[in-house]
């Protein structure tokens, strides 16, 4: 599916768009005037964290609510072998990618190249890591975070919901438009 055909939350829709039509998500440094989507602004990143903001969109989350986040093939396989062992499951290594809604997490795995293919490569961070198999969208209590001098890095509590894909589009479409639906 191509990425505009894909329905942009409201928040996401509101965001800098690059020329070719991408939204830009909150923590994307820019250079020369443009975006670099594959890096991560240290400063809007940890503002994000502090503030309690969308990693997507730049809104506030709520602060009783629970957060979510698109996570790779090997941590979307720890988790869905947790959860049907019935055990709990919490990510011991802290990761740099931060937690948004539940709308612009199901949208950013169904846009974002490396998220939304299989067969899709990282180009600059990581360079050529392959996302794998598969992918999910995954819901969480809440997180926790650290700014260091160099980076923000993020762990999440508790698991409530997991929704694992193949294809995200496949997956996803559908929860993505009930959801725009509800807002």
């Amino acid at each position: 599916m191509r990425f505009d055909a894909v329905p942009e939350p409201a928040t996401v829709a509101a965001r800098p768009h690059d020329p070719r039509g991408y939204p830009v998500p909150a923590i994307t440094p820019y250079e020369e005037g443009e975006p670099r989507f594959a890096l991560t602004d240290y400063e809007k990143s940890a503002a994000c964290a502090r503030e309690r903001l969308c990693s997507v969109c730049g809104t506030h989350m709520r602060t009783d609510g629970p957060v979510w986040r698109v996570v790779g093939a090997a941590e979307a396989e720890a988790i869905g072998a947790a959860l049907a062992e019935g055990r709990p499951y919490r990510n011991l290594a802290p990761t740099w990618e931060g937690p948004g809604h539940r709308a612009c997490m199901l949208y950013a795995s169904m846009v974002c190249p490396y998220l939304a293919r299989q067969q899709a490569r990282r180009r600059v961070l990581d360079r050529g890591t392959a996302r794998g198999a598969t992918g999910a969208v995954v819901g969480f209590t809440d997180f926790e975070y650290a700014v260091t001098d160099s980076q923000v890095l993020f762990r999440f509590l508790g698991v409530v919901e997991f929704l694992p894909h193949d294809d995200a589009a496949t997956a996803h479409l559908a929860t993505l438009e009930r959801e725009i639906a509800q807002r």
